[in-house]
């Protein structure tokens, strides 16, 4: 069922409280990234233009409960500041007399910001107390905003627990746009439709494969998660990172793929760095190592001596004859999804793949969600590069990037949002808790 936002509500003169994702990196002081903080503004300007008092709230890193300058929220106030024009006043802390002070000298079009709110350890444990003092923070008449798709997928107080204290809860338009773009993914594909898979562990996928079987025509798989694949159809991957525990996963998948008619491509060959087993990587220590280009053999064929062993090296980046096959395998396509790198991208000399099938990706006329970071930020770069070079970017409108990265990954499984879930169905309810039901009257808004 369709959710509410806040095309659908009278917001002039309310509060409303906007859980936004301002979780961006900072570096000296600063945003260095604010691709997510533009992707609220449409939004947060919405509500400034219809007469909202607007009270924002987000998280940024991982401080642990405890208040921690490294991760204030300064930084992002500054920047909406500069984006809204006017001046974005900052709480001193999340729930505090300085939230409520700042809430409270809100006038009609203004808005203001929370300080951090993972400064609460109560935010993470989903406690209802300080759902409660959130809420009281726009006063019984207030309306709540969630924003946050990236973070859609938990549980916290300030994503689920607040719907619980206020009449209204509504998506924001970012909110309304995942849902939209990722929903006609698994809802209503064009097909061919074709899944490309890369990241490092297939515990993190197990989920979006089986789901994606009942649905695409094929599945391309790279990444550190392609070595598992590998080692279950007995090839030699030498030293590479793989999920001993999750071979036997990986064969079940792939038994599936066959009994469900969905081919499976894995990788032919490979970019290795010469690394030994348990060496902890990073993009310093594999730069300065030996590399190569391999076929990849199976082990009885090493064994036979009809192939090169790998033993000592490391698979770090799909090879060009696999690329091959991945765009042979996207030509006509109608639908890709794509979730994840197909290399080690942090080290550059192993981030070939990702970036050629971002190009590829860019240049077809198939309809495209990318979720992850690192193939997010490869589209990214691509696009980038095209416009400083002055070049069509048009044909980069075929491709939609979601700002959820675990967030996107649980949609695709099919997974139940709790940060979705908790807000309000579109339709006009007698009682706010069987909307649904037959004992109700139901209009699309």
């Amino acid at each position: 069922m369709e959710k509410k936002t806040i095309r659908d509500i009278d917001v002039k003169g309310k509060k409303v409280l906007v859980r936004c994702d301002f979780n961006v990196p900072l570096k000296d002081g600063e945003v260095a990234d604010d691709t997510r903080i533009q992707a609220a503004l449409p939004t947060i300007k919405y509500l400034m233009d219809q007469g909202a008092k607007v009270v924002l709230c987000s998280h940024l890193g991982r401080p642990k409960g405890e208040v921690n300058e490294k991760y204030s929220l300064k930084p992002v106030a500054t920047k909406l500041s500069e984006e809204l024009g006017t001046n974005v006043k900052l709480a001193e802390d999340v729930t505090g007399s300085s939230a409520h002070e700042m809430a409270d000298s809100l006038k009609e079009g203004e808005a203001g910001l929370l300080e951090n709110v993972r400064f609460d350890p109560r935010e993470e444990k989903n406690d209802d107390s300080l759902a409660l003092e959130l809420s009281e923070l726009i006063g019984s008449d207030g309306i709540y905003v969630n924003d946050a798709f990236g973070t859609a997928h938990r549980a916290h107080s300030s994503t689920e627990g607040v719907t619980h204290h206020v009449e209204t809860s509504v998506a924001g338009l970012l909110m309304e746009k995942e849902i939209k773009e990722l929903g006609a993914i698994l809802e209503n594909p064009e097909h061919p439709f074709v899944a490309i898979l890369g990241g490092a562990k297939v515990s993190d996928k197990i989920g979006v494969i089986e789901n994606l079987l009942e649905k695409v025509e094929k599945i391309e798989i790279g990444g550190a998660m392609a070595n598992t694949f590998l080692r279950a159809k007995g090839y030699d991957i030498g030293s590479s990172v793989y999920e001993p525990d999750k071979v036997e996963v990986a064969k079940g998948l792939m038994k599936k793929a066959v009994d469900k008619g969905v081919e499976i491509v894995l990788p032919v060959d490979a970019k290795v760095a010469k690394i030994p087993a348990g060496t902890e990587l990073n993009a310093d220590v594999i730069e300065s190592t030996e590399h190569k280009k391999v076929k990849l053999y199976t082990e009885k064929e090493v064994a036979e001596g009809k192939g090169e062993s790998l033993e000592g090296w490391q698979i770090l980046d799909v090879g060009d004859k696999t690329l091959d096959y991945y765009a042979n395998g996207l030509e006509d396509v109608k639908t890709i999804v794509w979730n994840g790198p197909l290399g080690y991208t942090e080290a550059p000399s192993f981030a070939h793949g990702t970036e050629s099938i971002a190009r590829y990706i860019s240049a077809s006329e198939a309809k495209c969600v990318i979720g992850g970071g690192d193939s997010v930020a490869a589209i990214k770069r691509i696009k980038k590069s095209a416009k400083e070079n002055g070049e069509n970017v048009n044909q980069f409108n075929n491709i939609y990037l979601s700002t959820g990265g675990g967030a996107s990954l649980e949609f695709l499984e099919g997974k139940k949002l709790p940060g979705i879930e908790a807000l309000d169905d579109k339709c006009k309810m007698v009682n706010k808790d069987s909307c649904g039901s037959k004992n109700i009257e139901q209009e699309k808004e």
